[in-house]
């Protein structure tokens, strides 16, 4: 494949969807002397936001944020970045979207990794009704929840553009497939029914799937040779895999080049964001050897039912202060028992919901609500729904770290 093929199709102002792709669903405010286009205002955005930051001490794969060099989600999601949009550059595609949707994509992503996520999708399963799943989250993070100041220092939701919000629903990578072509409707993303139901609607967001599948393969072996995850035998497989593939050594770096020269050589407007059959068969077989060596690994078993513990138990704990409207000074009674849990949380809640703060009791809620422009979800905590969506929001944007420090209050005496 030639270098640029792809430009014509690119996600720039010749498309003919431009408008529709950096449509916002309210009005950004406009600077003057504005030197970004608006993918580059997304990515700062992004880059600004607190939920971009407490990627680095969210689990990946591996609980060890105490270990330098154990990969976060942080770094994951800078591995995304680098190889897509060395993908994204060589083909033609808008390196800037490409950016913004793999630095937007996890944003939100549970505390503890796929672990923690499968207790908050239990969760809202039992007391909800629905499905949690992280691509959705993702996508209601940004547009619901992260809130950043602007110029004013006023807190206001996100909102990025559709292309991004795009990018981010639909970057589910864990469906074996070859030649991703992006759909052809820009419909409304609540469409979005389940994990990896549609594709991008950008090319550019087809190169960041693929790029989310293929950046983690090399790095989670990596990690599990240096935590002695895997036994002689299984290294020995490894290494029968390289002499296969032609390949040195199983690791970060070389798989990356090699999936990454394979999709440039491979891709076109016609076969879609693609590789060659020897590739996609090499990845098949070590994303098969991971799952069975890494992610179904028994030694995972005791961080299971570690993460099950604490965010059942700050779950528990907060749905117990339930009391209707009355519920944030319920909160702020029950502050001298769980002082960090019951201020942090109740302040959290307070620049969401549409309370009328009154009295001297409520005068840092009042405060709250004043510099928080954004849309009030949570109404006034009228029906017990509510506030466990709310709960739920609050563990799902939490890091390992500060899960662990709450719940350490919930067993201090």
């Amino acid at each position: 494949m030639r270098p640029g093929a792809f430009s014509a199709l690119a996600a720039t102002q010749q498309n003919p969807n431009w408008e529709a792709l950096i449509r916002r669903q309210s009005p950004l405010y406009v600077r003057q002397d504005e030197v970004r286009n608006e993918f580059e205002r997304d990515y700062t955005r992004i880059l600004h936001s607190l939920a971009y930051r407490r990627l680095k001490h969210k689990t990946q794969v591996f609980y060890n944020i105490e270990n330098d060099h154990i990969c976060t989600r942080m770094e994951h999601v800078q591995h995304v970045d680098s190889v897509s949009s060395t993908i994204g550059k060589y083909l033609g595609l808008n390196v800037d979207l490409i950016h913004a949707i793999a630095m937007a994509h996890d944003l939100g992503h549970a505390p503890f990794g796929h672990e923690g996520e499968a207790v908050i999708q239990k969760l809202t399963r039992k007391y909800l009704g629905k499905n949690f799943w992280h691509e959705k989250n993702g996508l209601y993070f940004i547009d619901k929840i992260e809130l950043l100041e602007d110029d004013n220092r006023c807190r206001r939701n996100l909102n990025l553009t559709y292309a991004v919000r795009d990018g981010v629903i639909s970057h589910c990578g864990e469906v074996d497939e070859n030649g991703i072509v992006p759909r052809a409707e820009l419909f409304d993303l609540d469409t979005f029914g389940t994990s990896g139901e549609y594709q991008p609607a950008t090319w550019e967001g087809c190169v960041v799937k693929i790029a989310d599948k293929i950046a983690y393969l090399g790095r989670d072996i990596e990690d599990a040779y240096r935590l002695h995850f895997m036994d002689w035998e299984q290294l020995l497989t490894l290494k029968g895999f390289a002499q296969r593939y032609g390949m040195k050594t199983i690791n970060t770096t070389a798989l990356m080049h090699r999936f990454i020269l394979d999709i440039c050589k491979n891709s076109s407007p016609q076969a879609g964001i693609a590789m060659s059959e020897e590739c996609r068969q090499m990845l098949d077989v070590i994303k098969e050897f991971n799952y069975q060596a890494i992610y179904h690994n028994k030694k995972f078993v005791p961080f299971q039912h570690y993460v099950q513990l604490i965010l059942s138990e700050l779950f528990q704990v907060c749905l117990d202060a339930y009391d209707g409207e009355n519920t944030l000074h319920e909160l702020r009674l029950r502050n001298k028992v769980y002082p960090s849990l019951m201020n942090e949380f109740s302040s959290w809640l307070a620049a969401y919901c549409t309370f009328d703060y009154q009295g001297p009791a409520f005068k840092w809620a009042a405060k709250i609500g004043r510099k928080s422009k954004n849309e009030k979800i949570y109404g006034r905590l009228q029906t017990r729904e509510l506030y466990i969506q709310a709960i739920l929001d609050y563990l799902s944007g939490m890091t390992d770290r500060y899960a662990i420090e709450l719940f350490q209050e919930l067993i201090r005496y």
